[in-house]
């Protein structure tokens, strides 16, 4: 009978460490999972603020650009105003 309740607790425990063993290929898994999954989350982070800050720059230049433009709608403006002085005194000569 001992005999017996020995060869049953050692199956017993054998059942628990193949049962143990097989817990742990799956945490290790799960774990292997999560790792790839955060590395994937944190090359998408870079993507996004490499994205932001190309669009930032792109936003910078278009305002350089718009101010130009508004600077030379300005001068054009003032061009065409002497112009328009200029024929209104040589008409009314």
């Amino acid at each position: 009978m001992k005999k017996l309740a020995s060869v049953l607790g050692i199956l017993a425990l054998g059942g628990l460490f193949i049962t143990g063993c097989s817990s742990q290929s799956q945490i290790d898994q799960a774990t292997s999972q999560a790792e790839t999954s955060a590395q994937s989350a944190a090359t998408a982070a870079t993507n996004a603020q490499n994205a932001a800050n190309q669009a930032a720059q792109s936003a910078k230049a278009a305002q350089e650009a718009a101010a130009g433009a508004q600077d030379s709608v300005k001068r054009a403006n003032d061009a065409v105003a002497r112009l328009e002085a200029e024929f209104a005194s040589s008409v009314t000569k």
